[in-house]
């Protein structure tokens, strides 16, 4: 099956995306699992532009319409207990209809906790975490690197994670 990444932008913005000429960043990073799953403690990371509606706001869509170039580069902190009514979605560049009627589709907990009750896990942290996957353009991921993504990964390991699934939407 082949996936259109440009699908819910407007066609000339993803012939221009599609146009452009970039190298990946090498050597992509890699860390071997040392313990066996069942003893590895599992942390969730989306950019999907996930939110916890009653604890913190939306992503910043509206500075986005403004400035089309920028991207919002913040995090959002979710419980992974959250229900499904309690979950937000604030992202131009994927239908989100679909992630409102099954959040496990861009965070899977539904399934983690399933792995962590039936032994298959060894756990599951106490809090996801979500990013805005669109970082402008050209993509400006500075303050990912520089400031936000330390900040998660300190609290992903103050909790003892050991494995990160990140799910990019």
């Amino acid at each position: 099956m082949k996936v259109d990444s440009f699908k819910y932008i407007p066609r000339l913005l993803g012939a221009f995306y599609q146009n452009i000429d970039r190298k990946p960043i090498r050597p992509i990073p890699w860390s071997p699992l040392k313990l066996p799953l069942t003893r590895c403690k599992f942390g969730l990371v989306t950019s999907g532009g996930l939110f916890y509606k009653e604890e913190e706001p939306p992503f910043d869509l509206e500075r986005e319409k403004r400035e089309p170039t920028w991207g919002d580069p913040t995090f959002r902190t979710i419980p992974t207990g959250i229900s499904q009514e309690e979950l937000g979605v604030s992202n131009l560049h994927i239908n989100t209809k679909d992630v409102m009627a099954d959040m496990n589709i861009l965070l899977p907990l539904q399934r983690f906790n399933e792995f962590v009750a039936e032994g298959r896990i060894g756990g599951l942290a106490s809090f996801a975490y979500s990013f805005m996957g669109y970082q402008g353009h050209p993509p400006n991921a500075a303050e990912w690197h520089n400031t936000y993504g330390p900040k998660v990964a300190q609290k992903l390991k103050a909790e003892g994670v050991n494995c990160i699934l990140l799910t990019p939407s």
